[in-house]
């Protein structure tokens, strides 16, 4: 183990932190990925990102860093983290830094009262995860409609990972600007239906706690091609955010965002069923536990992995309580 130090990140620190994402992560050094690093950690409208720098001498040779996330469960927030960036320098790999400014940053979330921290590990860097205290939830369960025939083979034969960044789309309108209106979608976030389709619902259940300016930021980087579809009367009366990504040799509408007030199966149907025809996508793909009338079939063994770490909450909410949405999820 080299003798290094660990110390709380700043902005100051910006430039070298993105020199090593991109040495050890294959980040692209351009200005997109500066201003998704600003975008993520600095823009969130739940807390800047804390993070920590390992440093050897005045070289900075690992990074840790934590998205802030809150949830709502029976009326309270509840404040967490989302394990995401973490990167080492090539030359100081298998020494021991990742591990120690994991349990550095640990030690620091919970004296500020940080319940929990999740994320949705790869199935290379599990293991580590696991190892250092993390606990295994569930496999999130995927849902996803062909368009056709030919569709559903692509949809068989695409087990890459999907693309990061967007495909140009056209249908319906530039999320950024429906979620403007957040007067109107507070409105819908009143009477929609808690959480995501499929999911259970009544005491204990743990959602991400969605406000208009929560859905802005999230759904407003301009790289990403968010997309929004409205209900017929507008915003107030539902809205699906989405965006095509290339999967393999198949373009897939994901499905982030779907809210509906009173759960209306009819209204999220016909949403679902704009998203895919107008995008040309082979397929759409959402998280959801079976639910009658969709169209939509489970993917067996396809979902992400959630993974679960005491912070100061002792234990994870048991699987079938987590209400969650794609957009809760991908990309981060």
């Amino acid at each position: 183990m080299p003798a290094v130090e660990v110390r709380a990140a700043s902005e100051t620190d910006d430039a070298a932190v993105l020199e090593l994402l991109q040495a050890s992560m294959g980040w692209v050094p351009d200005e997109q990925y500066a201003q998704f690093f600003q975008w993520k950690h600095r823009d969130n409208p739940f807390g800047v990102s804390p993070a920590w720098v390992a440093m050897d001498g005045e070289k900075i040779v690992g990074f840790r860093t934590f998205l802030r996330w809150q949830f709502e469960r029976d009326g309270a927030t509840v404040e967490a983290v989302r394990a995401v960036d973490t990167a080492t320098h090539p030359d100081y790999q298998g020494k021991g830094i990742f591990s120690l400014l994991t349990r550095h940053a640990l030690d620091e979330l919970a004296a500020a009262n940080v319940a929990f921290v999740f994320n949705t590990p790869n199935d290379k860097s599990r293991p580590g995860y696991l190892k250092m205290g993390w606990q295994l939830v569930e496999r999130l369960p995927v849902a996803a409609r062909p368009r056709s025939p030919l569709s559903l083979v692509r949809l068989a034969r695409a087990r890459t990972p999907a693309d990061k960044w967007s495909a140009e789309c056209d249908t319906g309108q530039p999320a950024p600007e429906v979620l403007a209106d957040t007067a109107a979608v507070g409105r819908l976030l009143e009477r929609a239906s808690k959480g995501t389709i499929g999911a259970t619902e009544g005491p204990g259940v743990i959602r991400t706690r969605r406000s208009p300016t929560h859905l802005l930021w999230r759904y407003g980087f301009p790289p990403l091609r968010y997309r929004a579809l409205t209900a017929p009367g507008g915003v107030d009366d539902g809205l699906v955010v989405f965006r095509l990504r290339r999967r393999g040799a198949a373009t897939e509408a994901a499905v982030c965002e779907l809210l509906v007030p009173d759960g209306d199966t009819a209204l999220t149907r016909r949403l679902l069923r704009r998203v895919l025809k107008g995008s040309g996508a082979d397929h759409a793909v959402m998280l959801s536990r079976p639910r009658p009338g969709l169209g939509f079939l489970p993917v067996p063994g396809q979902g992400p992995t959630l993974v679960w770490r005491s912070v100061c909450e002792a234990e994870p909410p048991p699987s079938e309580r987590w209400n969650l949405a794609l957009g809760d999820i991908e990309l981060f």
